[in-house]
């Protein structure tokens, strides 16, 4: 079975379509309120981009609800003793404390989105940091109210890497090197609501029909395994994307999309689309599987569900991206402290290495 009989054909203009400013304005009306912010300067991209985590001068609110201290000033070393000097690594310190940026003028666009929203989470192009959303509270993720929670949210994220790089963002595409793709990086804040995770499902779609419908949140529901509510989903899915998104799509007819429903699970709202493609998730599929349900040219599409707490993908409450959660000097920190503990020494162990580089 080949790779290009499981997968579309990769092109710049194939990917681009499923970047967020590509497909919201035709969607608008069945997703999430969303303000798109573009262009954004090189020196954004810079902070984005620079080592450490650390916020922008200015960017805090007069009363801030959590540990911003914990990262407003310093930077954490990315180079271990084992590939540099003592004095190599002093010089890179000093370079990274010093290290300072301002964007006074997005940090005042933020916060009129922030007044009419009255709470956001931010995404690029094509990821969101829902792999950082350990840095604010965890009885709201992802909730900011504050430039420094959008800008905390995106430097301590693994995934927004992904949008930085116009490199990882063709990566299997076959571009002309004399002729690269046009890329813009673009901010999105989109209104921040609470939502229930187990209403959240992603939807695959090849050649103009929706083959297969996922659990997208990982863990068991028992809800979720009542024959009628699953009939429910089905049903609610497959007229939501006959109504709503196939006459609308006018790429290419391969592409997969994650969906909210409504508590009642008779409507929908569009949180994403996404390439069908490696770099997206199939979660309780195999991309070889859907291959399989597709040639099989069922009418219908197949739906997965966590069907056991024992399944072998059910994440068992655990957090998610758990392995993104802490730096690693926070890590070798926390072993066998309590969570107050370790906070007094970590505060102590950024203002000691604070105090060492004046």
């Amino acid at each position: 079975m080949s790779s290009h009989s499981i997968f579309p054909l990769q092109t710049p203009d194939y990917l681009l379509s499923f970047q967020f400013s590509s497909w919201y304005p035709t969607f608008s009306s069945i997703s999430i309120k969303s303000t798109i912010i573009r262009p954004l300067s090189q020196a954004f991209k810079e902070y984005l981009d620079s080592d450490g985590i650390f916020v922008p001068e200015g960017s805090e609110n007069v009363s801030v609800g959590y540990n911003h201290h914990l990262f407003q000033s310093y930077s954490l070393p990315t180079a271990s003793p084992a590939e540099s000097s003592p004095s190599d690594q002093e010089d890179e310190d000093d370079a990274a404390v010093g290290q300072s940026f301002s964007f006074p003028d997005l940090d005042e666009r933020i916060r009129q989105i922030i007044k009419e929203y009255g709470a956001i989470f931010p995404k690029l192009n094509f990821s969101s940091p829902k792999d950082a959303s350990w840095v604010l509270p965890p009885s709201s993720p992802l909730k900011c109210t504050s430039p420094s929670d959008v800008y905390i949210l995106l430097k301590s994220s693994d995934f927004i890497s992904h949008d930085l790089s116009i490199d990882a963002v063709f990566e299997g595409c076959q571009c002309d090197p004399s002729n690269p793709p046009s890329y813009q990086l673009e901010l999105v804040l989109r209104k921040w609501y609470p939502i229930d995770r187990s209403r959240e499902f992603r939807c695959f779609v090849r050649e103009g029909r929706l083959i297969g419908i996922s659990q997208r949140d990982t863990n068991f529901y028992d809800f979720m395994n009542e024959p009628q509510t699953q009939s429910k989903i089905l049903e609610t899915l497959q007229r939501f994307w006959e109504d709503k998104i196939k006459s609308e799509w006018h790429g290419q007819q391969d592409y997969v999309f994650d969906v909210l429903m409504t508590r009642d699970l008779s409507r929908g709202h569009v949180l994403d689309f996404n390439p069908y493609a490696p770099r997206t998730d199939p979660l309780l599929f195999t991309y070889e599987e859907l291959l399989l349900v597709f040639t099989q040219g069922s009418s219908a599409p197949e739906l997965r569900i966590v069907d056991s707490p024992l399944h072998p993908l059910a994440s068992r409450n655990a957090p998610a991206y758990q392995h993104n959660m802490l730096p690693m000097e926070a890590l070798a920190l926390s072993s066998g402290r309590d969570i107050n503990d370790f906070s007094d020494l970590w505060k102590n162990e950024i203002q000691q290495s604070m105090n060492d580089d004046d």
